[in-house]
């Protein structure tokens, strides 16, 4: 089904890119410190299903055509972008449904904006894109059924990234609890903010 030198190679490799502080590494670390990592579960939904179908994209050469043809991504990007700075700032403010109030309970943001924010997030992300068609092709073995090596590759990839994004949710949520001893709500906002606006820039600009 697939070759497993090349499986033990692969495992490593992709979990080294996956903890590297990335758009959605950050996103989760933002969400954890703001509403926990409970909820930003179904934000990490959404990106696996985007970074998944990225990595099908690639290997079936879809991602190729999109990369020459930047500007298919530049709408989605841009407004992506556009939103997450605006939630940031908001955050930033101590207003809006993620930032966080004296009572220090997590705001009340709906599943399916949290799992739109993952998805979006992944899957307008040209850097993640190009990543995937350098990555995988090396990975798939022409000898051998090509479906059953991507369904192995994908679901590898889907493992890592979510370890990747619970380890930098968690690194929120304590980071959360720590500066919540000095009651120090309006911090712990404006840091979130930047780091949520911090992601939308980067989208945008990326």
């Amino acid at each position: 089904m697939i070759d497993y030198t090349t499986l033990v190679i692969f495992i490593p490799t992709f979990f080294f890119v996956s903890i590297t502080p990335g758009m959605c590494m950050t996103l989760a670390l933002t969400l954890g410190m703001s509403i926990g990592v409970k909820r930003t579960l179904w934000m990490m939904l959404g990106e696996l299903i985007g970074v998944a179908a990225v990595a099908i994209a690639a290997v079936v050469g879809v991602a190729s055509v999109m990369l020459k043809y930047p500007d298919v991504f530049a709408v989605v990007k841009y407004i992506g972008g556009a939103y997450l700075v605006y939630v940031g700032v908001q955050m930033w403010l101590s207003k809006g449904r993620m930032s966080l109030s004296s009572t220090q309970e997590p705001a009340n943001i709906g599943r399916l904006t949290l799992f739109n924010q993952g998805l979006f997030t992944a899957i307008s992300n040209p850097k993640g894109w190009a990543f995937m068609v350098s990555l995988l092709p090396p990975f798939i073995n022409t000898q051998l059924a090509i479906t059953p090596q991507l369904m192995v590759l994908v679901a590898v990839i889907m493992v890592s990234e979510f370890t990747c994004m619970m380890l930098y949710a968690s690194g929120g949520k304590t980071l959360r609890i720590f500066l919540s001893k000095g009651d120090n709500v309006k911090l712990m906002n404006r840091i979130a903010g930047t780091l949520m606006a911090g992601v939308g820039v980067w989208l945008a600009l990326s």
